[in-house]
C-alpha cells in the first residue's frame, strides 16, 4: 500500500502549511524587540546600579567630614557641598531616565512603525484595515 504524503500542498511545497508562517515574521520581530529592550534595560540597571553606589559614597563622605569638623561653618560647608552634589547627581539622574525612555521608546516605534512587511499575508491586512 503507497503510503500518503500529508505535508505537500496544492501548489507543490511541503512540509510547511501557509496558515501557519502568517504569524512566523511577526514572532521573530517580537523576540527581536524583546531581546533589544532586554539589552536596554540590563544597560539601564547597571547604570542605577553604579549611580545607588556613588550616592552611598557620597552619604559616606560626608559622614567622614563631620566627624572631622571642628567648627560650625565647616559643618554647613561639608553640608552645603554634599546637597550641591547631590542636586546634580539629581539632573544628571533626570537626564539618563530620559535618554533610557527615549532610546526604548524609539525602539518601540522603530518596531512598530515597520508596519506589515511583504511577507504578511495580504488578507490579514485586509481584515485588519
Amino acid at each position: 500500500m503507497a503510503s500518503r504524503n500529508t505535508t505537500s500542498s496544492a501548489n507543490g511545497s511541503s512540509g510547511t502549511v501557509p496558515f501557519f508562517n502568517i504569524g512566523q515574521g511577526r514572532t521573530e520581530a517580537a523576540v527581536a524587540l524583546q531581546k533589544e529592550l532586554l539589552k536596554i534595560y540590563q544597560q539601564a540597571s547597571c547604570a542605577w546600579l553604579d549611580r545607588v553606589g556613588s550616592e552611598v559614597a557620597l552619604w559616606s563622605e560626608l559622614g567622614t567630614k563631620l566627624t572631622a569638623t571642628r567648627s560650625v561653618p565647616e559643618v554647613l560647608d561639608a553640608y552645603t557641598n554634599c546637597v550641591s552634589k547631590q542636586m546634580q547627581m539629581s539632573v544628571d539622574d533626570g537626564q539618563h531616565l530620559f535618554r533610557d525612555c527615549q532610546q526604548m521608546a524609539h525602539k518601540i516605534t522603530t518596531s512598530l512603525s515597520n508596519g506589515w512587511s511583504a511577507n504578511d499575508d495580504p488578507r490579514l491586512v485586509r481584515e485588519v484595515l
